[in-house]
């Protein structure tokens, strides 16, 4: 099992990264009541080997963004920040999708400026709006990216129509979706990014709300192997496809530490059987 991957064959990243959202305030709005835990979790992350930290302008909104820049900028050689535009949220915390070319560029310009950066590594459209048409939004993009605002291009939400669909338009580099050991209904999405050389970056993935049920495969594997069941689901995702990229994200330095030490685990193929793999 590679611990590492390619991202557009020019960025390597370890395949165990950071979600970043969850250090915002309650329902992902706001800052925290704890101004210093962010930049403690951010710096330790990257001390544990993480270099790709994934974010997004809806994250606070704008909070997460200046969090990471804030707590890392001057930033480590090599680490790769992945922001998503193309959603933003209202004031009751609703996500609402924008899919406009002039909002997708309005939320591109200002990522730069909240990260302090001359050109995004990762930029991905958080989920196509039903404002726009896609290949409006998807060619929007692609003038960034020809612009130099942006290094790769990547999509989230999507199925394997809408990726063909934005790939006749511009080179596309990773795909998130939700998916973890419990929700696997994007299996035929990950299968086609597999086939393709497309990083697959599942959001949620660890299912959080199963995870305490300990009756079945993933419970009896965690005590066979002396590990958690966070890591166990973790360490799953790294084995069923070369092309996974899991970004867990938290506010607390003790689950950072035990997902990070996730991509130390192996499983063997009883083990996979268990988990049904």
């Amino acid at each position: 099992m590679r611990a590492t991957f390619e991202l557009g064959g020019d960025l390597e990243v370890r395949r165990l990264g950071f979600g970043a959202m969850r250090l915002c305030g309650p329902r992902i709005l706001g800052w925290p009541s704890d101004s210093g835990n962010a930049p403690r979790v951010l710096r330790r992350a990257v001390e544990l080997g993480v270099n790709l930290i994934d974010t997004a302008l809806a994250y606070g909104p704008e909070v997460n963004e200046l969090q990471i820049a804030e707590a890392l900028h001057p930033y480590p050689q090599g680490l790769v920040i992945a922001t998503k535009g193309g959603s933003v949220r209202d004031r009751a915390g609703a996500w609402i999708r924008d899919g406009r070319p002039e909002a997708l560029r309005e939320h591109c310009d200002g990522s730069l400026r909240r990260l302090r950066l001359d050109r995004i590594d990762v930029y991905q459209l958080h989920a196509p709006g039903s404002n726009a048409p896609f290949e409006d939004t998807v060619g929007e993009l692609a003038r960034l990216r020809e612009e130099g605002k942006i290094r790769h291009v990547g999509l989230s939400n999507v199925g394997i129509e809408q990726l063909e669909q934005a790939r006749r338009i511009v080179p596309i580099v990773s795909v998130q979706n939700r998916y973890n050991l419990f929700d696997r209904s994007s299996e035929d999405v990950l299968t086609h990014c597999e086939r393709e050389g497309i990083a697959f970056l599942p959001w949620h993935p660890l299912g959080s709300g199963r995870l305490d049920d300990l009756g079945g495969g993933l419970g009896r594997v965690a005590r066979e192997r002396g590990a958690t069941p966070a890591q166990v689901a973790l360490a799953w995702l790294l084995h069923h496809s070369p092309v996974m990229l899991p970004i867990p994200g938290t506010a607390s330095l003790a689950h950072l530490e035990e997902n990070e030490a996730a991509g130390g685990l192996s499983l063997t193929d009883e083990d996979l059987a268990a988990l049904g793999a």
